[in-house]
């Protein structure tokens, strides 16, 4: 089916901190005026105005296209032309199956863009820059795997609008690739951003393959495409429906079988006719937050569903519900670090975000629901390795201030476990979370070797404040076991933005704080501070 209409087809020093790496180059940088390229017929068109600049990215050699973008912005392209770009050539040049993988490209978008919102003025373009070199290494992965082209819509196919909405639920719910992709292109053109979303985000919520990047898939497509314009919303909508038809390893049709990655879903929508009403008046509980942890540590889907099912009735309120959810995704994460557990917690971001969005209560109570039961397929069958997150002891870093923070991060590359309880002891002791937020974002702009490391932060860092205390601390500390260190390899990108720039001056390239990396860059630099934790503005 892959080619159907090509679619379906570490030292540290007085003033560690406030002595920041300078990446002034960066600000130097301020319409695409190229003609419209001419497309081969099986390639999906977006609009006029943004097709030249996608096809610079999909054409451009990776040797090349730092420079060719870096180009353009000096001549005036835009922060957002740039963003619509890069998720439109990743929505045409990369398959979102498995979603994941190399489709990261696309998931990671979002994540970049959050990473700019939160970063100082003179560091904002970083983000993006790299996205733009993961999008060209996922390009060349799909080649190889086939070159999966998002083909153009079969317009005979597509419904009239007032039959779109039933055709793509029915093609949704029989896992039908062909009517589906006919149906939500009749939908889109007609329906609501609110009104889709409420759609997708059952969908995106429904079954557990590819890790929770389904529902992951959904919250940043959507929150994407309200930076870049809903105009851009076709293709990527198209894409999001064929990625949560992913059925991997599935022979049989889910809607037909009775299969464990679709059973917690199908639990839930029983079981959530049960929650009482008034459940979003509850209050506060600590006591019922441990309780939930336990659940997760020991119990299968259906016993953390019932368990937060049981809460909720008993007049919990969601948001406690919310903490053991997130700091049970942090706990996984501290017993076995990588790749798995890391998912909870980004999973865990996309149904908070969904949650939030969701107008409707019903959804709102599947979303809690099915997040308490996704967690023990984070967790598996791994023995509880007795690290848990709501017990830890804090330790207080031998420096203070801003060289307390330096110390930490250096300590992640030696012993993850006494850095998480240094963070701990140093929230503990009235100290802002901010340096650390800003310690952990840098590093990962300069050390960072992959998606998970943008995606990971962005929500970590997007969620410590809607936790309530002493949660949120211990999220954070939690989140160390997959920060970089400031011991670890310089990544070389900034020195590749640095060239495609064509900053002369050596001292303007930040390989970090004078304690982050290589780099000893002494020379203080004065910045506007990025917003706080959780909070931004677009550039």
């Amino acid at each position: 089916m892959t080619h159907r209409r090509s679619f379906l087809t570490s030292a540290t020093g007085a003033g560690a901190l406030t002595a920041l790496g300078q990446l002034g180059f960066l600000g130097r940088l301020p319409s695409v005026s190229a003609a419209e390229a001419k497309l081969p017929p099986h390639l999906v068109r977006f609009h006029p105005e943004i097709e030249p600049l996608v096809r610079l990215l999909e054409d451009t050699p990776r040797e090349r296209v730092l420079e060719e973008v870096a180009a353009r912005v000096r001549r005036g392209l835009s922060y957002r032309e740039v963003l619509a770009a890069l998720m439109l050539a990743g929505i045409r040049s990369v398959q979102p199956r498995p979603v994941g993988f190399k489709f990261h490209a696309v998931l990671v978008v979002n994540s970049a863009h959050l990473a700019s919102l939160a970063s100082p003025d003179s560091e904002r373009w970083l983000p993006i820059f790299w996205a733009v070199d993961q999008f060209k290494s996922s390009q060349a992965a799909n080649v190889k795997e086939g070159n999966w082209l998002m083909g153009p819509v079969d317009e005979a196919a597509v419904p009239p609008s007032h039959k779109a909405k039933q055709a793509f639920i029915e093609a949704m719910d029989n896992w039908d690739e062909s009517a589906a992709d006919a149906a939500i292109t009749g939908l889109v053109r007609t329906a609501g951003a609110n009104e889709l979303f409420e759609i997708f985000v059952r969908y995106g919520m429904r079954d557990f393959r590819d890790i929770g990047h389904k529902a992951i898939y959904v919250a940043n497509s959507f929150r994407t495409l309200e930076v870049i314009g809903w105009h851009h919303a076709e293709p990527v909508l198209r894409s999001l429906a064929y990625a949560l038809l992913d059925r991997t390893g599935a022979k049989e049709n889910p809607a037909k079988a009775d299969l464990p990655a679709d059973r917690p879903f199908r639990q839930n929508l029983e079981i959530v006719k049960q929650v009482r009403e008034g459940w979003l008046d509850g209050k506060r509980d600590a006591g019922a937050t441990k309780e939930l942890l336990q659940a997760v540590r020991s119990g299968a889907p259906a016993d953390t569903s019932a368990s937060a099912l049981k809460l909720l009735n008993q007049g919990v309120a969601p948001q406690s519900v919310f903490d053991a959810l997130f700091d049970s995704a942090g706990e996984l994460l501290m017993q076995v670090p990588g790749i798995i557990s890391l998912h909870a917690m980004t999973f865990t971001n996309a149904i908070h975000y969904a949650w939030h969005r969701t107008q409707s209560d019903e959804t709102r109570r599947l979303l809690l629901l099915q997040n308490a039961a996704f967690l023990p397929l984070y967790r598996g069958d791994r023995p509880d390795k007795g690290i848990h997150i709501d017990t830890f002891e804090p330790l207080t870093p031998d420096a203070k201030g801003e060289e307390a923070v330096a110390e930490i991060f250096a300590d992640i590359g030696k012993d993850r476990l006494t850095a998480a309880r240094k963070v701990l002891g140093y929230l503990q002791g009235q100290n802002s979370a901010q340096p650390i937020a800003d310690a952990a974002r840098r590093l990962v702009f300069l050390k960072g070797t992959n998606s998970h490391d943008y995606k990971f932060s962005s929500a970590v860092l997007e969620d410590y404040e809607h936790l309530a205390q002493p949660w949120r601390d211990r999220l954070l500390a939690a989140s160390v076991f997959n920060f970089r260190g400031s011991g670890e390899k310089d990544n070389e990108l900034v020195r590749r933005i640095r060239s495609a720039l064509g900053a002369q001056d050596d001292t303007a390239l930040a390989t970090g704080w004078p304690w982050l990396g290589r780099s000893s860059v002494r020379a203080r630099s004065s910045r506007r501070r990025g917003p706080a934790i959780g909070h931004a503005t677009l550039p």
